[in-house]
């Protein structure tokens, strides 16, 4: 009797299993962008390393259209990529950047393909973001690839609701917030503390520029590498992936937002990628922005300086980034403005700004840096809207 009831409940388990991989693997929406570049891509740079080194091009997109990403009304507009980020993992997975790229940069954007095989010339002095507008995914990937000459290895491209739901997910984020962001103009408002943001308030939290950094873009991105990063320490460091309920909506949230190529199209892949971090200490997970200057043409754009040839080529040949290259860095081990941010929201609601812990203080495991990695200054997370030391 006890025997069978094993045997009938292991059946169950296989069947939920297989239920659960077919139900998410059904969420993703996979495409192939092969016929839609134009032009060589680079080869991958030998290197030395147990494995080979991972570059995948995160693209979020400010689309309104479809299921819970009109925001604001705007509906239409097409899409843009709201935000870029490359994340390399090292050979030896003892480390990882995730490397910003501002949407406002100019750049020169090679010729693409829509999906349609219609063509898109190429063209000097543009935005970056421009590219994912003009021919979606396909024409951002190329662009990056032949401005760094780094072979990408995937690409992932997430929309509101997706970011939200996952927020959700995991319970919320907790975020630091100095002062108040009132910018009710856009149907924002943010009061000072810190809390767990969750939901449409931690997709403000991330997407505001106007109240915050003087509508600069690139205070914008570092509040979102602090957001990622607080996000990233509370998955790693506290119970979320033990947690059937949280893994379960975490992966249902994700799988139905996920734009990806096929080369990581089904969930095994995606939990491969995941895996891959198993070695990486919270430490070694770095966020950082591509070296950048303001645009000598145009005050409100922007454009590379000449150490982001650099920074490409180290990333490109898997080498550690130097601390000339490591500017305003931040960890997921060390959060701006928290001591732990997996801890419950009422431990931490009833702190002020100014009675948060520095960044410096920050817990998580130490790695390869000791715990002596570059760490954004007070200038430039004031800047982006976030509490300082």
């Amino acid at each position: 009797m006890v025997g069978g009831t094993v045997l009938a409940l292991a059946m169950i388990s296989a069947l939920s299993v297989i239920y659960l991989y077919r139900h998410y693997n059904g969420n993703l929406t996979v495409i192939d962008i092969n016929d839609q570049m134009v032009g060589p891509r680079p080869d991958k740079v030998d290197v030395q390393g147990p494995q080979d080194p991972l570059n995948v091009l995160i693209m979020g997109s400010d689309s309104r259209d479809g299921k819970g990403n009109d925001i604001d009304g705007l509906t239409g507009g097409g899409q843009r990529s709201d935000t870029t980020i490359l994340l390399h993992l090292s050979a030896d997975r003892t480390r990882a950047y995730g490397i910003s790229i501002p949407r406002d940069l100019m750049v020169d954007r090679p010729a693409c393909k829509t999906s349609s095989g219609t063509q898109i010339p190429a063209a000097t002095y543009q935005m970056w973001n421009a590219a994912f507008q003009l021919a979606g995914p396909a024409c951002t990937v190329s662009q990056f690839e032949s401005l760094t000459g780094i072979r990408l290895d995937h690409f992932v491209v997430v929309d509101f609701e997706g970011f939200q739901g996952m927020v959700d997910a995991v319970g919320g984020v907790q975020v630091c917030i100095p002062e108040t962001i009132d910018d009710r103009a856009h149907g924002i408002y943010l009061e000072a503390g810190t809390r767990k943001l969750e939901g449409r308030q931690a997709l403000n939290y991330v997407r505001e520029r106007y109240a915050v950094s003087g509508g600069s873009d690139v205070g914008r991105m570092k509040r979102q590498q602090a957001f990622i990063a607080s996000m990233a320490h509370q998955v790693l460091s506290s119970d979320t992936l033990a947690h059937p309920t949280r893994l379960l909506g975490f992966l249902d949230s994700a799988t139905k937002s996920l734009t990806l190529d096929d080369g990581l199209g089904n969930l095994a892949k995606i939990a491969q990628l995941g895996y891959e971090f198993r070695g990486i200490s919270l430490d070694d997970i770095q966020f950082i922005t591509s070296p950048i200057k303001t645009d000598p043409q145009d005050p409100n754009r922007l454009v590379w300086k000449r150490s982001a040839k650099v920074m490409w080529r180290r990333i490109r040949e898997d080498e550690p980034l130097t601390k000339r290259l490591q500017v305003d860095v931040i960890s997921a081990a060390s959060v701006p403005g928290q001591s732990d941010p997996s801890e419950s929201p009422s431990e931490s609601a009833s702190e002020s700004p100014s009675e948060s812990p520095s960044a410096s203080s920050s817990g998580g495991a130490k790695g390869g840096n000791g715990g002596n990695a570059p760490t954004a200054s007070n200038e430039a997370l004031a800047a982006a809207g976030l509490c300082t030391s």
